[in-house]
């Protein structure tokens, strides 16, 4: 296995360097050629990596270390690379989803100027997210880390042409920055306390003597580990860049907020939850802010009208309802649903991304209507990830949520009692969009539907299978004793102590209670959306509309009194004080030299008298100071 890991990574960033440095002369044709070729053979050997990782309890990584970033007798950093089962699971995610959306960008991008600027970018994105969950310390992770941040403000603001979009670009990288700041400051405390940034030495360290190191100091690493975590993976209270981010291209939507890079603070910490199980503050602190981003934004998500914000808010809410789980030790409930959500999240976007499509660029629900009959394959899809989202049995996002929300009543019922409302929430948003969307009639008189070209349909058709058979990895002991195959899989990663049991009959009243409830859900947006539209909102539904003001209380409360504070030091700092005296400055040099270049006349008698009367002065000076003395 040792012998081919580094190519994983490598060849998605020769994809970028051809793609990138060949833009202007490569055909669109070779460009596609390379960009998912790239993806593909990354797949490959994924799939190999995932077949002979060791896995299971008290399995050992495989570490392939090739050299040394910095090896210095106080400070080493490796580059490596730890390869076990989390890891292999996200290869998994990431280059198989990855493939997907590239297959489907090579018809979705078709028309766009920068086609192959855009492979190159995805190419790049792809590479620096392996490398984020490949590496074997924090260093190499903060490396894929950045990387994925830079790649995200170049795809978001692809379109650069346009101001909004550069605005959202923008601000989703200073958002994620702030959260960078965080990861910084973890790195330095980790390496303060274990003198190493690998993740098997501190795990190591941890658990042979955890007494070393104050709960304090625990309580603060992760924290600051979870402010990286909330600026990546948009939760309270930076969370409003992702759906902004929504100006990018269909299929980044789909491939940087939908699948992976969204899913970086999940996977981060729960690679390190040895460090956060120690720390149940913390975990408190992730519950609650997970549960209450879940429920902000699926209250946004019932009152939006473009398609693709619908998307991204109820992103933002089921990254809410992973970190729920995860503060509530749930963390294989949780890297369960990233793994669900992944793929009909993906369909979702990419079928949003194909109506979107066949409506000549229109995201306005509001004016489509009806699409069943003229999008067949992608209503067929989209239906199947509406359905898997919605948590329906047999769908893998039935297996995995309530998982979490078992998690959730085991820990807290509070926690619980919310994560049901979301649920419920979660199921009528998306069934009013489905509605708005392929049922009823065509509202938009100036609209041609038709279906999206095989190259954007396949990876619908691949994308809705996973949607179904993905979550019977994960079934539950209520069903089958055994049948939790992913548990199992990640048991030498994940180290817990008990498992979420409740009794059966406990189990089947909230499953048969939450069922009941989905259906009603559903059968309400259906009826209330197959054939009319919202109409101006007032009172509570303005507030959901306009998405809490949060924005606006972000404008009044930190980016104004920034911009004010900026005027007034350009007045009163910069003008008044540091032009005045750098001009002064320059001023007095000025005329001082105008004035010394007058003794430079060019006679020789005047220079010898300066010189006599510098000698004199020195001796006088020297005797003065001698009888001063």
């Amino acid at each position: 296995m040792e012998n081919y890991l580094w190519l994983i990574p490598l060849i998605p960033f020769i994809g970028f360097l051809i793609n990138g440095l060949g833009r202007n002369v490569l055909s669109k044709s070779l460009v596609s050629f390379i960009g998912c070729g790239a993806v593909l053979a990354s797949f490959i050997l994924s799939v190999m990596v995932f077949v002979n990782v060791p896995s299971g309890a008290g399995a050992e990584p495989v570490i392939a270390h090739y050299f040394d970033i910095i090896n210095i007798p106080t400070f080493k950093i490796p580059f490596a690379f730890q390869i076990d089962a989390l890891t292999s699971l996200f290869l998994l995610i990431i280059t198989g989803v990855g493939l997907l959306i590239h297959i489907y960008s090579s018809a979705y991008m078709s028309e766009d100027k920068g086609f192959a600027k855009f492979f190159a970018y995805l190419n790049l994105f792809i590479f620096f997210m392996l490398l984020l969950v490949m590496g074997n310390n924090f260093f190499i992770m903060f490396i894929g880390w950045e990387g994925v941040g830079l790649c995200s403000f170049l795809l978001i603001g692809f379109w650069f042409t346009n101001p909004s979009y550069i605005k959202a670009a923008k601000k989703a990288f200073i958002m994620n920055r702030i959260g960078d700041v965080g990861f910084l400051l973890a790195m330095f405390w980790i390496f303060f306390e274990f003198g190493t940034l690998e993740y098997t030495a501190v795990f190591n360290q941890l658990n042979a003597a955890p007494e070393f190191i104050t709960a304090s100091a625990l309580t603060g690493i992760t924290l600051l580990l979870f402010l990286a975590a909330t600026g990546k993976s948009a939760q309270l209270p930076l969370f409003t860049w992702l759906p902004d981010a929504m100006a990018g291209p269909t299929p980044v939507s789909a491939l940087i907020h939908a699948a992976t890079m969204v899913t970086a603070g999940i996977f981060m910490i729960t690679r390190c939850n040895e460090l956060f199980t120690m720390a149940p503050f913390t975990l408190e602190i992730i519950q609650w802010v997970g549960i209450f981003t879940a429920f902000i934004t699926a209250t946004i998500a019932m009152r939006q009208n473009d398609i693709k914000k619908v998307l991204a808010y109820s992103t933002v809410s089921q990254l809410g309802l992973m970190f729920a789980a995860i503060g509530s030790g749930a963390y294989i409930a949780a890297v369960f649903h990233v793994m669900t959500h992944a793929f009909f999240k993906a369909l979702l976007f990419l079928g949003a991304g194909s109506v979107i499509h066949g409506m000549d660029n229109e995201q306005d629900m509001t004016k489509m209507g009806g699409l069943k009959k003229y999008m067949p394959i992608t209503h067929a899809t989209f239906l199947i990830g509406c359905l898997a989202i919605a948590g329906i049995p047999g769908f893998s996002g039935f297996f995995s949520k309530d998982e979490m929300l078992l998690g959730m009543f085991v820990s807290n019922k509070v926690i619980y009692a919310i994560g049901i409302i979301v649920s419920l929430m979660t199921t009528f948003y998306m069934f009013r969009l489905y509605a708005m969307t392929f049922l009823g009639k065509l509202r938009s008189k100036d609209a041609h539907p038709h279906e999206s070209p095989a190259a954007m349909t396949i990876p619908l058709i691949v994308l809705a299978v996973l949607s179904v058979i993905a979550g019977f990895i994960g079934i539950p002991a209520l069903f089958m004793e055994d049948g939790h195959q992913l548990q199992t899989f990640l048991s030498g990663v994940v180290h817990i102590d008990h498992a979420y049991h409740v009794a059966h009959s406990t189990e089947w009243i909230m499953m048969i209670g939450l069922f009941i409830g989905v259906i009603a859900a559903i059968y309400l947006a259906l009826t209330k959306y197959t054939d009319k539209v919202d109409g101006e909102a007032t009172g509570i539904a303005k507030f959901f509309e306009n998405k809490w003001y949060i924005d606006e209380l972000y404008e009044k409360a930190v980016s104004q009194p920034i911009v004010d504070m900026g005027d007034v030091l350009k007045k009163y700092v910069e003008k008044a004080g540091l032009v005045a005296l750098v001009s002064g400055v320059g001023n007095v040099s000025g005329k001082a030299s105008r004035q010394v270049r007058l003794l430079q006349n060019g006679n020789v008698g005047f220079y010898i008298l300066l010189m006599t009367l510098g000698v004199v002065a020195g001796i006088g000076i020297f005797f003065i100071g001698y009888f001063l003395k």
